[in-house]
């Protein structure tokens, strides 16, 4: 059933988002399409370098995001304190780096000029609609799947829809939640057979960070994860990196093989951070897609959204209730 946004987005606070864009032709999103022996590969590239585009202009940061052959994911923390911290030049700037009055002749779009900025600056009713699209989700979303889709659509020599309808929004009401959401969306290759281990899983997050890590640097575009990774704003989880991918990188042979052994003593207690049932936990990352529908948390933040949304129960709170409970 057709559901609100409204019941799902919260407006004006920090909140975590899972995202899902799915292709809606036969022709694959990326990939090789074995049917025509095609491959459209190079569009993983596409959906990477745009989130990254986007993620510098919106008051909204990709925490991480998977490609596949024909959808992909991106988990999201909006951060309204961020946007209500730019100034009207800054503001105005960030809109016309997005959608640029001007291309050259190349085709390429011009970057703004000062007096382009400082016209739209100067227009406050407009630049208050500017300012909330910008911290919105899902302007987010719009401006990565049109410019994916009118890419495709030249590319392919076609029109038409490219989507499937609009794309599938999950709240995550906690940090339970968010970490399995994380493990699950940085997996999908490894759960689909595509790539053995996460560090071999390109066009995911973790892979991003993987790489980071071997170079020494920093995750300079994803959102930081625990209080080590603050050099880049604040962190969304009480666990830092390392430990985010030592979690992962079990979890994900453990899936591949088919295996239910018991957790690690070492990522024992990186779980034992959070409320999740750890002898669940495996269940709860490779089922994860079945088991969550529009929000995701312990029993009591779901219950708490059913009464704020007026609902006497939502989809996924018997599945709440199991992975993210201590035993």
């Amino acid at each position: 059933m057709t559901v609100a946004r409204s019941e799902v987005v919260a407006q004006g606070a920090e909140a975590y988002y899972h995202c899902v864009s799915r292709c809606v032709r036969r022709a694959f999103l990326c990939g090789l399409d074995t049917r025509t022996g095609r491959s459209y590969e190079h569009r993983k590239g596409w959906i990477q370098a745009r989130l990254k585009d986007i993620a510098a202009a919106f008051g909204i940061e990709v925490i991480t995001y998977a490609v596949m052959s024909n959808h992909f994911h991106v988990v999201l923390r909006t951060r309204p304190d961020r946007v209500e911290s730019w100034s009207a030049e800054e503001t105005a700037g960030r809109w016309l780096a997005l959608f640029p009055m001007e291309v050259g002749e190349n085709s390429r779009p011009r970057a703004p000029t000062r007096s382009a900025i400082e016209s739209l600056a100067g227009q406050p009713e407009r630049l208050a609609e500017i300012r909330s699209r910008l911290g919105s989700v899902s302007w987010f979303m719009r401006c990565l799947n049109e410019y994916v889709a009118r890419m495709a659509n030249r590319e392919d020599g076609c029109k038409g829809r490219f989507w499937e309808g609009r794309f599938k929004c999950q709240a995550l009401l906690d940090d339970s939640a968010l970490l399995a959401c994380m493990a699950y969306v940085d997996l999908n290759p490894v759960r689909a057979g595509v790539a053995k281990t996460p560090e071999r899983s390109e066009y995911t997050g973790i892979y991003d960070r993987i790489q980071a890590r071997i170079s020494g640097g920093d995750e300079t575009w994803l959102c930081p994860l625990g209080d080590e990774d603050h050099k880049n704003g604040p962190g969304v989880l009480p666990i830092g990196r390392d430990e985010y991918l030592s979690l992962v990188d079990w979890t994900g042979r453990e899936i591949r093989v088919g295996k239910r052994g018991a957790i690690p003593a070492e990522l024992s207690d990186i779980l034992n951070r959070l409320p999740i049932n750890q002898g669940h936990w495996l269940d709860t990352v490779q089922g994860y897609g079945g088991l969550f529908h529009r929000v995701v948390g312990r029993i009591e933040a779901m219950m708490d959204m059913a009464r704020l949304t007026g609902k006497r129960w939502l989809g996924g709170v018997r599945a709440g209730r199991v992975a993210f409970s201590t035993p």
